[in-house]
């Protein structure tokens, strides 16, 4: 793609995003940060031990559990993800587990289902999952995301996906694999760093630390969002010495089964930052598509491509497991 056209794409998504309640709440909120560092660098940030969860399905395909992780908000504490099972043995087969990113309502919503025939000719059953504060859990009575309650978001989503890992190896899947994007994508390297059950992941264009340092993407913002990042410099430096940051963390899967996914033209995560992730986790494969953080989706033939990459993979760990 041409670099402006990514660049414009990235540019608007980055306004819309900029709208959004949540977004803001996020700007204001600059208390808590003694809180959430000591909260990060703690044993509770991500525990060890993680119980698997206890799925209700209220159709063939979607289900709830209750989040491991509770927080104030009961709405927020009832986890809704879908399961597209591949056969009626379907634990018999791998499972793709998509995480959408931020306010990312379309891959979510839209772009997750129609993978899925795609995933299931690949030999997998695909599952997705709604992440803290998202969609069905959006709090709206929530006046500011101050850090605090930022990082235990992080905190729990990573919980949930651990959880969700652990029913599905209880039911019989032989290995699971994590396809995360943007945010997706960060709370899925956050589980592999801690979570060895994994067979693999994929992250697209994941976000990599809090503090963003002078990302093109700020610059762009309008003016009051923009000013109010501004202020929170010295904070996002601070959360950048603790494990949110990727790169202070090593996965605990073998680097041949990590795909990285880089925009070169990206605006909200500036491919130095994939680089660094690259470089500290070792050289896993990495793919540099021309494009920027949204447009890279539209790459002819990109979903294939990452499911022809995880065959092999997941193939080994069933036949490992056999």
């Amino acid at each position: 793609m041409i670099a402006p056209l990514a660049k414009i794409i990235d540019w608007y998504s980055l306004q819309v995003a900029a709208m959004f309640p949540s977004i803001r709440k996020c700007a204001r909120g600059d208390s808590k940060l003694l809180e959430a560092i000591e909260f990060l660098n703690g044993p509770n940030f991500i525990p060890a031990e993680s119980k698997p969860a206890e799925l209700e399905f209220s159709s063939s395909i979607h289900f709830t559990f209750p989040s491991p992780r509770p927080c104030e908000f009961a709405e927020n504490n009832i986890v809704h993800g879908r399961l597209y099972r591949r056969a009626k043995d379907w634990q018999k087969f791998p499972t793709l587990i998509l995480l959408h990113g931020g306010g990312d309502f379309l891959n979510h919503r839209y772009r997750f289902p129609l993978m899925v025939p795609a995933i299931q000719r690949a030999g997998f059953n695909a599952a997705t999952l709604v992440a803290p504060y998202h969609f069905q859990r959006r709090v709206r009575r929530v006046e500011i995301f101050d850090h605090l309650r930022v990082a235990e978001a992080f905190g729990q989503g990573v919980a949930e996906i651990r959880a969700l890992t652990g029913w599905l190896l209880n039911q019989g899947c032989r290995s699971v694999a994590l396809f995360g994007i943007s945010l997706g994508g960060w709370l899925a390297g956050l589980t592999a760093a801690r979570d060895s059950r994994l067979k693999a992941i994929v992250l697209a264009v994941p976000g990599v630390r809090r503090d963003y340092r002078a990302t093109r993407g700020e610059c762009v913002l309008w003016t009051p969002m923009r000013k109010a990042l501004e202020k929170q410099k010295a904070a996002r430096e601070a959360l950048d010495k603790t494990p949110m940051n990727l790169t202070l963390s090593q996965p605990v899967i073998p680097k041949e089964n990590i795909l990285l996914i880089q925009g070169r033209y990206d605006l909200l995560v500036e491919a130095e930052q994939t680089e660094e992730l690259w470089q500290k986790w070792k050289q896993p494969e990495i793919w540099r598509l021309p494009h920027g953080h949204v447009s890279w989706m539209f790459t002819l033939g990109v979903t294939g491509n990452v499911l022809r990459w995880l065959v092999p993979r997941l193939e080994a760990g069933r036949k490992n497991n056999a």
